[in-house]
Protein backbone atom coordinates (compact mmCIF):
# COMPACT_ATOMS: atom_id res chain seq x y z
CA UNK A 1 0.00 0.00 0.00
CA UNK A 2 1.47 2.98 -0.93
CA UNK A 3 -0.14 5.39 1.87
CA UNK A 4 1.98 3.27 4.38
CA UNK A 5 4.99 2.86 2.09
CA UNK A 6 5.38 6.77 1.94
CA UNK A 7 5.21 7.47 5.80
CA UNK A 8 7.44 5.16 6.26
CA UNK A 9 9.89 5.49 3.68
CA UNK A 10 10.01 9.05 5.10
CA UNK A 11 9.66 8.85 8.63
CA UNK A 12 12.71 6.91 7.93
CA UNK A 13 14.13 9.40 6.43
CA UNK A 14 13.30 12.07 9.22
CA UNK A 15 14.51 9.33 11.63
CA UNK A 16 17.84 8.87 10.38
CA UNK A 17 19.41 12.47 8.99
CA UNK A 18 21.07 14.97 11.26
CA UNK A 19 21.39 18.57 10.24
CA UNK A 20 18.33 19.41 8.37
CA UNK A 21 17.19 19.73 5.27
CA UNK A 22 19.85 19.62 2.98
CA UNK A 23 21.77 17.00 4.69
CA UNK A 24 18.48 14.56 3.86
CA UNK A 25 18.81 15.12 0.45
CA UNK A 26 20.94 12.18 -0.37
CA UNK A 27 18.66 10.30 1.90
CA UNK A 28 16.12 11.08 0.24
CA UNK A 29 17.78 10.42 -3.65
CA UNK A 30 18.37 7.13 -2.24
CA UNK A 31 15.07 6.17 -1.23
CA UNK A 32 12.79 7.98 -3.82
CA UNK A 33 14.89 7.05 -7.00
CA UNK A 34 15.19 3.36 -5.86
CA UNK A 35 11.53 3.20 -5.19
CA UNK A 36 10.59 4.14 -8.61
CA UNK A 37 8.95 7.59 -7.35
CA UNK A 38 11.36 9.79 -9.09
CA UNK A 39 14.01 9.58 -11.71
CA UNK A 40 17.56 11.55 -10.66
CA UNK A 41 16.58 14.29 -13.02
CA UNK A 42 13.15 14.99 -11.80
CA UNK A 43 14.43 14.65 -7.98
CA UNK A 44 16.33 17.81 -9.26
CA UNK A 45 13.47 19.62 -10.53
CA UNK A 46 11.74 18.70 -7.20
CA UNK A 47 14.87 20.10 -5.24
CA UNK A 48 15.05 23.32 -6.96
CA UNK A 49 10.85 23.61 -6.20
CA UNK A 50 11.27 22.65 -2.57
CA UNK A 51 14.45 25.37 -2.05
CA UNK A 52 12.17 27.82 -3.73
CA UNK A 53 9.11 27.70 -1.97
CA UNK A 54 8.84 28.95 1.38
CA UNK A 55 9.34 26.27 4.28
CA UNK A 56 12.11 23.40 4.87
CA UNK A 57 13.19 21.62 2.44
CA UNK A 58 12.44 18.14 3.49
CA UNK A 59 8.69 19.02 4.31
CA UNK A 60 8.35 20.27 1.10
CA UNK A 61 10.18 17.44 -0.56
CA UNK A 62 8.17 14.99 1.45
CA UNK A 63 4.81 16.88 0.48
CA UNK A 64 5.87 16.76 -3.01
CA UNK A 65 6.76 13.26 -3.66
CA UNK A 66 3.85 12.24 -1.26
CA UNK A 67 1.77 14.11 -4.36
CA UNK A 68 2.64 12.62 -6.84
CA UNK A 69 2.62 9.37 -5.46
CA UNK A 70 -0.52 9.35 -3.23
CA UNK A 71 -2.57 12.43 -3.55
CA UNK A 72 -3.34 14.69 -1.01
CA UNK A 73 -3.28 11.72 1.68
CA UNK A 74 0.14 10.88 0.12
CA UNK A 75 1.30 13.84 0.77
CA UNK A 76 -0.14 14.36 4.10
CA UNK A 77 1.53 11.11 5.49
CA UNK A 78 5.10 11.79 3.89
CA UNK A 79 4.90 14.83 5.91
CA UNK A 80 3.68 13.56 8.83
CA UNK A 81 6.48 10.57 8.59
CA UNK A 82 9.31 13.08 7.75
CA UNK A 83 8.11 15.59 10.82
CA UNK A 84 7.49 13.01 13.59
CA UNK A 85 11.14 11.80 14.45
CA UNK A 86 12.22 15.13 14.67
CA UNK A 87 9.49 16.09 17.14
CA UNK A 88 9.39 13.12 18.91
CA UNK A 89 13.42 13.01 19.68
CA UNK A 90 13.20 17.41 20.16
CA UNK A 91 10.78 16.44 22.54
CA UNK A 92 12.77 14.02 24.39
CA UNK A 93 15.84 16.07 24.24
CA UNK A 94 14.11 19.06 25.67
CA UNK A 95 13.18 17.03 28.69
CA UNK A 96 16.68 15.66 29.28
CA UNK A 97 18.75 18.13 28.12
CA UNK A 98 19.51 20.59 30.80
CA UNK A 99 20.54 17.54 32.95
CA UNK A 100 22.42 15.41 30.64
CA UNK A 101 24.09 18.14 28.11
CA UNK A 102 27.30 19.22 30.83
CA UNK A 103 28.39 15.67 30.40
CA UNK A 104 31.51 15.06 28.62
CA UNK A 105 30.37 12.14 26.57
CA UNK A 106 27.30 14.12 25.26
CA UNK A 107 29.42 16.81 24.50
CA UNK A 108 31.94 14.35 22.35
CA UNK A 109 28.78 13.10 20.51
CA UNK A 110 27.32 16.50 19.53
CA UNK A 111 30.92 17.50 18.17
CA UNK A 112 31.57 14.15 16.41
CA UNK A 113 28.19 14.90 14.36
CA UNK A 114 28.79 18.35 13.62
CA UNK A 115 31.52 17.48 10.75
CA UNK A 116 29.46 14.52 9.66
CA UNK A 117 26.82 16.67 8.79
CA UNK A 118 28.83 19.15 7.31
CA UNK A 119 30.11 16.42 4.88
CA UNK A 120 26.40 15.74 3.79
CA UNK A 121 25.65 19.01 3.10
CA UNK A 122 28.33 19.33 0.84
CA UNK A 123 27.67 15.66 -0.96
CA UNK A 124 24.70 17.10 -1.60
CA UNK A 125 25.76 20.51 -2.90
CA UNK A 126 28.25 18.60 -5.19
CA UNK A 127 25.08 15.66 -6.15
CA UNK A 128 22.93 18.81 -7.45
CA UNK A 129 25.71 20.62 -9.26
CA UNK A 130 26.98 17.65 -11.27
CA UNK A 131 23.34 16.67 -11.67
CA UNK A 132 22.19 20.34 -12.69
CA UNK A 133 25.20 20.86 -15.31
CA UNK A 134 24.11 17.12 -16.99
CA UNK A 135 26.44 14.44 -15.89
CA UNK A 136 24.12 11.44 -15.11
CA UNK A 137 27.09 9.32 -14.23
CA UNK A 138 31.21 9.03 -15.02
CA UNK A 139 30.14 6.49 -17.63
CA UNK A 140 27.68 8.98 -19.84
CA UNK A 141 28.99 12.58 -19.10
CA UNK A 142 26.94 14.80 -21.47
CA UNK A 143 26.69 18.14 -20.55
CA UNK A 144 23.81 20.57 -20.15
CA UNK A 145 25.45 23.39 -21.71
CA UNK A 146 22.57 25.53 -21.23
CA UNK A 147 23.03 24.95 -17.58
CA UNK A 148 26.61 25.48 -17.15
CA UNK A 149 25.96 29.16 -18.97
CA UNK A 150 23.48 29.41 -15.89
CA UNK A 151 25.98 29.02 -13.20
CA UNK A 152 28.23 30.79 -14.67
CA UNK A 153 26.36 33.96 -15.63
CA UNK A 154 24.76 33.59 -11.92
CA UNK A 155 28.13 33.27 -10.22
CA UNK A 156 29.74 36.63 -12.24
CA UNK A 157 26.38 37.92 -10.68
CA UNK A 158 27.47 36.97 -7.50
CA UNK A 159 30.42 38.38 -7.74
CA UNK A 160 30.07 41.76 -9.30
CA UNK A 161 27.22 42.61 -6.77
CA UNK A 162 29.76 41.56 -4.03
CA UNK A 163 32.51 43.93 -5.50
CA UNK A 164 29.92 46.79 -6.13
CA UNK A 165 27.55 47.01 -2.85
CA UNK A 166 30.50 45.05 -0.69
CA UNK A 167 27.63 42.55 0.58
CA UNK A 168 26.35 39.19 -0.33
CA UNK A 169 22.92 39.90 -2.77
CA UNK A 170 19.99 38.89 -0.69
CA UNK A 171 18.72 35.63 -1.18
CA UNK A 172 14.81 36.67 -2.16
CA UNK A 173 16.80 38.74 -5.00
CA UNK A 174 19.26 36.31 -6.30
CA UNK A 175 16.01 33.64 -6.36
CA UNK A 176 14.74 35.94 -8.73
CA UNK A 177 17.44 37.05 -11.01
CA UNK A 178 18.09 33.00 -11.34
CA UNK A 179 14.29 32.26 -12.37
CA UNK A 180 14.95 35.77 -14.66
CA UNK A 181 18.03 34.24 -16.09
CA UNK A 182 16.42 30.70 -16.84
CA UNK A 183 14.01 31.39 -18.33
CA UNK A 184 15.66 34.09 -21.02
CA UNK A 185 18.44 31.36 -21.13
CA UNK A 186 15.71 28.61 -21.78
CA UNK A 187 14.01 31.01 -24.56
CA UNK A 188 16.91 32.71 -26.47
CA UNK A 189 18.28 28.52 -26.39
CA UNK A 190 15.13 26.95 -27.69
Amino acid sequence: MIYLELFLTFFKIGLFTFGGGASMIPIIQQEVVSNGWLTEEQLLQYIAISESTPGPIAINMATFIGSTQGGVLGSLLATLGVVLPSFIIILLIAAVFKRFAQYKGVQTVLKTIRPIVVGMIIAAGAYMVVTAIGIQSFYSMSFDLLSIIITAILAVIMVVYKLIFKKHIPVIAFILVAAGVGLVTYVIGG
